[in-house]
């Protein structure tokens, strides 16, 4: 079930990616009322030094704007098994939203375990990610685990602007690819 309206004192998983994509999409829920809980899983990543560099990102952006981050399992083969058969996928295709899929389901999980009601992901607010695509999948897993997926697409407002001076302000590392070694040759 998507979810637009604003919620008070709520806690909210909020799925992410990057430090760069994590910034206003954390200021902009705290704004909301949320208290924001930061879960970086992402086992697509490649090389080990690149996912390295990402969460040291993500460690000092959430230290930052004062929230909470549960760093999840670095666990590539889990990735490569997921998305087996789909390695030669153009970008944006079903090997992406299949790794959308992954990563938005282990936050569901996550949430679940915790006892938060709502999720959402920092991927949205990215220009060359679907937002359509991306909400559906999330709306999805939220109805397989009885929760509720926040459909705000962070990128309205110059969400993509703010996020980008809020990087830049806290000198966050700035990737050049998606993340996965499948994008890192099409790059």
């Amino acid at each position: 079930m998507a979810q637009n309206q604003n919620q008070s004192s709520k806690k909210i998983l909020m799925h992410a990616c990057c430090g760069i994509c994590s910034g206003y999409p954390i200021s902009l829920l705290k704004d909301m009322g949320y208290s924001v809980v930061v879960y970086f899983y992402n086992p697509n990543i490649f090389p080990k030094e690149e996912y390295d560099k990402r969460l040291e990102a993500e460690k000092k952006l959430c230290k930052t704007l004062d929230c909470e981050l549960i760093v999840g399992e670095y666990e590539p083969e889990v990735y490569y098994t997921y998305v087996k058969g789909l390695e030669n996928e153009p970008e944006k295709g079903r090997r992406c939203d299949k790794c959308f899929a992954l990563r938005l389901e282990n936050s569901a999980k996550l949430a679940k375990e915790l006892g938060i009601q709502e999720f959402t992901t920092s991927m949205v607010i990215s220009p060359h990610k679907n937002y359509e695509k991306l909400t559906s999948i999330g709306v999805e897993i939220a109805k397989k685990y009885g929760l509720l997926y926040l459909a705000t697409n962070f990128r309205k407002n110059d969400g993509f602007l703010k996020t980008n001076k809020i990087s830049k302000e806290l000198n966050l590392y700035r990737q050049n690819y998606c993340g996965c070694k499948f994008a890192m040759k099409i790059s």
